[in-house]
């Protein structure tokens, strides 16, 4: 099989963050339609002259987030568009805080340019000293915290994040007027409060919190890594599913 090497990204993400976008590359510009089959895992090995165990970790990750589908013992195929669908949503704070006919306000506790802890370098495949925009926010209620966020922004996405009053205005809307995700995941967590998060949600140590750790894409490229810390006395996730979706 001939495949033309010329978009393989060579800036310095993780190597399987690179042949993920390249795979994905292929897929958005149409040269690989549904159905497309696509090199096995030596064959992408031999081509790209990358180790079958990252061709692999990187096929795994499509395939979890369904744009690939691997048939074993036949081959891997482009798959077909799926709507996107959750049985939780994730609101916007302050339109959620609004929705229940509450007053919404928010702190800035911090907005800068950081070099982020490793957990979140590996959630958005960049190098370890590659800095991000960090902004930790916390939300209130009629003047109660019910959410701190912590959130890491990819500079060349918005390169004026930092620029913005986020005592105003939400860094979800911001960030949707330059452009909305086009993909996302989290992950829902109750966690015994941290010490770090207590003197911001006026929590004790202890105290069971929800945590929800979430990522968006647009297009091929990580945009966000945030973490969004409630008390679990004063907050709630809801969501509604049917049989026939």
């Amino acid at each position: 099989m001939t495949v033309s090497l010329d978009q393989f990204p060579q800036d310095p993400a993780p190597l399987y963050e690179r042949v993920e976008r390249f795979i994905l590359g292929k897929i958005e510009s149409g040269e690989w339609g549904t159905s497309h089959r696509l090199p096995s895992e030596p064959e992408f090995s031999r081509l790209l002259g990358i180790s079958r165990m990252t061709i692999n970790r990187a096929m795994r990750e499509l395939a979890r987030r369904n744009v690939i589908d691997r048939i074993p013992g036949v081959g891997t195929f482009v798959a077909s568009a799926k709507p996107a669908s959750a049985a939780v949503e994730i609101h916007n704070i302050a339109d959620h805080i609004r929705s229940r006919g509450e007053v919404h306000s928010s702190r800035v506790i911090e907005l800068r340019a950081v070099v982020p802890p490793r957990e979140v370098s590996f959630g958005m495949g960049t190098t370890e000293k590659t800095k991000l925009y960090r902004a930790l926010i916390v939300h209130c209620a009629n003047d109660v915290p019910v959410q701190l966020e912590d959130r890491y922004v990819l500079p060349a996405f918005a390169p004026d994040f930092l620029k913005q009053d986020y005592a105003k205005g939400s860094t979800t809307a911001y960030l949707f007027s330059i452009s909305p995700p086009t993909e996302s995941d989290h992950l829902i967590e109750a966690m015994a409060g941290r010490e770090e998060w207590c003197p911001h949600l006026d929590i004790a140590p202890g105290e069971p919190c929800l945590v929800v750790k979430r990522r968006t894409w647009v297009g091929t490229t990580i945009t966000n890594y945030m973490t969004f810390v409630h008390p679990g006395s004063r907050y709630s996730l809801s969501g509604r599913t049917s049989s026939r979706d």
